[in-house]
C-alpha cells in the first residue's frame, strides 16, 4: 500500500466517524423540533442521506483495504450526544443548532473534497467520485440552510415575542 492509499485510508475512517456522529447529532437534533417543521422535514432527509453516506463511505473503507475505527466511532457519537443534550438547555437552540448545522455541513464538505482528491492522487476513481457525490449532498443541506435562516430567525422571533414556545 502507497503512503497516499494509507493516507486516503485513515481520512476515509475519519469521515465515517464523522458521519456517525452527524447522524446523533441530526436525530438529536429533530427529536426536539416541535414548532419548525419544515426545519424538522429537511433533517430528517439529511439524517437518510447520512446514513446513505456511512454506507457508501464503508464501501470505500473496504475497498481501500482498511476497516472503520470502533473508537473513532464511539467517540464521534459520544461527542455528538453530548452537543445534543447541551443544546437542550440553550432559549434560542432552534437557531442555534441550525449555526452549528450550517458549519458542520461545510465542514464535511471540504472533507469530503481533500477525500476526493486524495482518492484521485492514491488512483481511486470510484472512491473519488462517491466523495465528490457526498460533498455535494452536503453543500446542498449547507445550502438549505443558509436559504432558510431569515425564515427561522423571523419565526423564532414571533414565536418568543408572543410569549410561544419559540426554542424548538
Amino acid at each position: 500500500m502507497s503512503d497516499k492509499q494509507y493516507r486516503l485510508g485513515l481520512w476515509l475512517r475519519d469521515a465515517h466517524a464523522m458521519e456517525q456522529q452527524a447522524e446523533t447529532m441530526l436525530k438529536a437534533q429533530s427529536s426536539r423540533l416541535e414548532h419548525y417543521p419544515e426545519l424538522r422535514a429537511r433533517i430528517d432527509q439529511h439524517v437518510r442521506e447520512t446514513q446513505s453516506q456511512i454506507s457508501r463511505v464503508e464501501e470505500c473503507i473496504k475497498r481501500v483495504g482498511t476497516d472503520s475505527s470502533a473508537l473513532k466511532d464511539m467517540a464521534g457519537s459520544l461527542t455528538a450526544t453530548m452537543q445534543g443534550l447541551g443544546g437542550m438547555f440553550a432559549g434560542d437552540e432552534v437557531l442555534k443548532g441550525s449555526m452549528a448545522s450550517f458549519a458542520f455541513e461545510n465542514l464535511e464538505a471540504s472533507g469530503y473534497l481533500i477525500l476526493a482528491v486524495a482518492a484521485e492522487e492514491a488512483g481511486d476513481q470510484q472512491t473519488a467520485a462517491v466523495c465528490r457525490e457526498i460533498m455535494e449532498e452536503e453543500l446542498a443541506m449547507a445550502s438549505w440552510i443558509k436559504d432558510h435562516l431569515p425564515d427561522l430567525t423571523r419565526a423564532f422571533l414571533s414565536r418568543e415575542e408572543a410569549d410561544l414556545t419559540a426554542k424548538r
